[in-house]
């Protein structure tokens, strides 16, 4: 059975066997999310260059007397390709449930290639750590996040402490980690762009994410859908979690049964979230208090 759903004359998405297609841009998802009332900042500076910008979301309400959780978020697109304002229904989702976001562009491929983006997003997480005080979030509930290349990106802050400490900060200082869909132990690449992207065929072997297990203290959620076929959920998302176990890092996986790479972060927007709790478990992996978000490590699911 097929469910269509149209708005404004845009097919957004086609529901079938479980599995989300997305038949148009990332910008019919902003549609059928929430009406656009808690995006505090657009466009931004977090650096001089024209691709270091970014959007701000702060929850509705009052203001808890700490702060609010803070989530950077990075989204994918191979490295190549992607923009902030396509992904305004993650940062009201999130908002909506009480967390401020950033939602934050960086340089893509071919202006730059490996590590160029990743000092893109250190600089953009650094900012918001030394800004979070006065953006009233909590300096000490900070988490960074992405999907699919922006997890990636996420992965690497929170594991290869080379990039934060390129910012003047380090992993420490976050409370956790977020990858929805990520790739975090993907060479040989066999995709052309992608093999663009990392230097091909002279790929750095510490540019994997797995490679930096060993140390990690950052607690982390991965959000994984079984039916993935862009990026291995097995050999990536469950790799990785079970290779922090072993190493004795905090980290709870969560694995949506016939889920898709697109669904994944699709489940964000209102309509589609029956497709897969992963809001939820986002939201509740980042309100926990600190201790259970390290008793996490024991869950699965």
């Amino acid at each position: 059975m097929k469910l269509k759903y149209l708005l404004g004359g845009l097919l957004a998405v086609i529901v079938a066997t479980g599995a989300v297609v997305l038949l148009s841009p990332l910008k019919a998802l902003n549609v059928l999310a929430a009406v656009d009332s808690r995006r505090a900042a657009v466009g931004e500076a977090y650096g001089p260059l024209q691709r270091q910008r970014y959007d701000l979301y702060r929850p509705a309400g009052a203001q808890p007397a700490a702060g609010w959780p803070l989530v950077v978020f990075f989204y994918g697109g191979a490295w190549n390709r992607g923009e902030r304002g396509d992904y305004r229904f993650v940062g009201e989702a999130l908002a909506a449930r009480g967390l401020m976001v950033m939602v934050a562009d960086y340089r893509l491929h071919p202006e730059v290639r490996y590590p160029d983006f990743l000092h893109d997003c250190a600089r953009a997480l650094g900012f918001a750590l030394e800004r979070a005080a006065s953006w009233q979030a909590d300096p000490k509930r900070i988490f960074v996040m992405g999907h699919s290349a922006g997890a990636y990106n996420a992965a690497m802050l929170a594991l290869d402490p080379r990039w934060l400490a390129a910012a003047g900060h380090r992993p420490g200082e976050l409370a956790g980690w977020i990858g929805v869909a990520g790739p975090y132990d993907f060479l040989p690449i066999k995709t052309p762009e992608v093999q663009l992207v990392f230097h091909h065929p002279n790929v750095p072997a510490d540019s994997q994410p797995i490679r930096h297990v060993i140390g990690s203290g950052v607690p982390a959620l991965l959000a994984v859908g079984t039916g993935d076929q862009r990026v291995n959920p097995l050999r990536n998302s469950v790799g990785l979690a079970h290779a922090l176990r072993d190493a004795g890092a905090p980290v709870a996986l969560r694995q949506y049964d016939g889920v898709s790479h697109d669904a994944a972060i699709a489940a964000f927007a209102w309509p589609l979230r029956r497709l897969a709790p992963v809001l939820e478990d986002v939201v509740g992996f980042v309100q926990a208090p600190a201790a259970p978000r390290t008793m996490a490590a024991l869950s699965e699911r």
